[in-house]
């Protein structure tokens, strides 16, 4: 396993990080060994970054995470998150974010987070995120609930705007970097380096698109680009190797993110994983996809107040 010092933290985070959000039964059904295996099965094998969030499976996730991790604390780097609650529900008050940390503590059998990041801030007026969320998270940090903060989101552009206007250890963005999207160089990559934060991307498959895997109906890619999927796993195919493989490798081969995190809930994806890790691109395959994507190439959906939309 290769790992990444995460911006100005003293966190070196394996590049391949652990997303939780499938042990809340978020895409498929998941029982609470299988979690606790899984979790077993990712630590023993050098995955160190564990990010979760109340968000994912109604507290469930946490709930899981946090009885896996029960032996295991002081052997990882655990992030949750704080401001969305459900699909729909989202509190970013002072109030809340304060009451939030403590139910993410207790569900996640610990004192504190290493990092605690904002939620999905694109879906709440800018005003909130700067006037009391960061605040209240600064409050966190300062009572040693959360060793550093940070924001998430997936509209990369607000997420560099708000990164710019205050300070913060972290960035997670989502489905911005991967073989159809490269959208998180055109700001974000600059901004980390200058200012120092730590950079994180998730979603490298963009939701099973650059895997074999069957497409959820719920996929807001435009048509276009779910055509991809076939065709993808027929050059794949062709040279012998997984879309899969080649698509995680490709997220983690950026040398500015310091974790790629992938959703995971059985030791059998665990271990598909890992290999990702130890894979390496042929040339020419990576030449061929680059020119079947090229059309369709950072054509993404977007979620949250329009206004954030930048």
């Amino acid at each position: 396993m290769e790992y990444r010092k995460l911006g100005k933290t003293d966190m070196e985070v394996s590049i391949l990080g652990f997303g939780a959000s499938p042990l809340g039964n978020v895409f498929d059904e998941c029982t609470e060994k299988e979690a606790l295996e899984t979790v077993a099965h990712a630590i023993d094998h050098g995955i160190n970054f564990y990010d979760v969030s109340p968000f994912y499976g109604l507290t469930l996730a946490e709930e899981r995470l946090g009885k896996a991790l029960e032996s295991k604390r002081k052997e990882i780097f655990l992030a949750s998150k704080c401001g969305r609650y459900g699909l729909q529900e989202f509190d970013f008050s002072k109030k809340r974010i304060l009451k939030s940390i403590d139910e993410s503590l207790s569900r996640l059998k610990t004192d504190y987070v290493d990092l605690l990041q904002l939620h999905d801030i694109e879906f709440v007026d800018k005003s909130q995120i700067l006037e009391e969320a960061i605040p209240a998270i600064e409050e966190i940090k300062s009572s040693g609930k959360a060793r550093y903060i940070g924001i998430t989101g997936l509209p990369v552009r607000y997420l560099a705007q708000i990164a710019r206007e205050v300070e913060i250890d972290t960035v997670l963005s989502w489905a911005h970097y991967n073989l159809l999207e490269d959208e998180i160089n055109d700001e974000l990559v600059p901004l980390s380096k200058e200012k120092g934060f730590g950079l994180m991307n998730a979603a490298p498959l963009m939701q099973r698109i650059l895997s074999d895997a069957p497409l959820p109906d719920w996929h807001r890619s435009p048509d276009e680009v779910k055509a991809m999927q076939p065709k993808l796993l027929a050059i794949c195919n062709k040279y012998g190797v997984r879309l899969s493989d080649v698509a995680l490798r490709y997220a983690m081969d950026h040398p500015a993110i310091s974790s790629t995190i992938v959703g995971m809930n059985n030791k059998a994806l665990v271990a598909k994983n890992l290999e990702a890790v130890d894979f390496e691109i042929p040339a020419e395959l990576l030449d061929e996809i680059t020119d079947l994507l090229a059309p369709v190439k950072n054509k993404m959906w977007f979620e949250g107040k329009p206004e954030n939309n930048l």
